[in-house]
């Protein structure tokens, strides 16, 4: 599976003008965390591959469903099993563009507006969101935050726990991406 989305990656920029623009990571980390006043969840996977074409301005990551780790392994089962299928649904992508002037080879952070459209659970949406994206050396570090609603991406909350989890859950996504020269 994880060849998989590399390849699908690959192929998003396989046209790009050249490969020196091209920055790519398999370690990028996804978090998502719900406050409530009944319980807090949180989340990581640190297996998200992200790739960023400078050239193009584009962007596109994916996320395998079943790496995320929980601090209570009934919450990973319930998470996988009765929320996100993962079976059925196995990984979240996003591609987009981003907007602003960063400069590839030149250090420095640069804020940005990333648009493009999020895959989940089936539905694919299109979402906006601002962004940093710090050039260091032979790197582009990147890091945005955005919310994302369960209900938009067909994800049923039964009404059990319905109030132990936000209406909408806080994503935030930091990748650090190697030049591919």
């Amino acid at each position: 599976m994880k060849k998989i989305i590399l390849g699908a990656l690959l192929l998003v920029f396989a046209l790009s003008k050249s490969y020196s623009q091209l920055y790519m990571t398999r370690t990028g980390i996804v978090k998502f965390t719900s406050v409530t006043s009944m319980e807090d969840i949180n989340a990581e996977n640190d297996q998200a591959y992200a790739a960023i074409d400078a050239g193009k301005k584009s962007l596109a990551f994916a996320v395998l469903l079943k790496g995320f780790i929980f601090p209570k392994e009934l919450m990973q089962e319930h998470f996988n099993e009765n929320y996100m299928e993962s079976d059925k649904y196995p990984k979240a992508t996003f591609v987009g563009t981003y907007t602003g002037e960063v400069t590839s080879g030149t250090d420095g952070v640069y804020a940005v507006t990333i648009k493009g459209t999020l895959t989940m659970h089936g539905v694919t949406r299109t979402i906006e969101m601002p962004a940093t994206l710090e050039v260091k050396g032979r790197k582009i570090l990147g890091h945005t935050s955005f919310p994302v609603v369960p209900e938009d991406y067909n994800v049923k909350i039964p009404s059990l726990v319905r109030d132990k989890i936000q209406k909408s859950l806080n994503v935030t996504v930091q990748i650090d991406c190697e030049n591919q020269k």
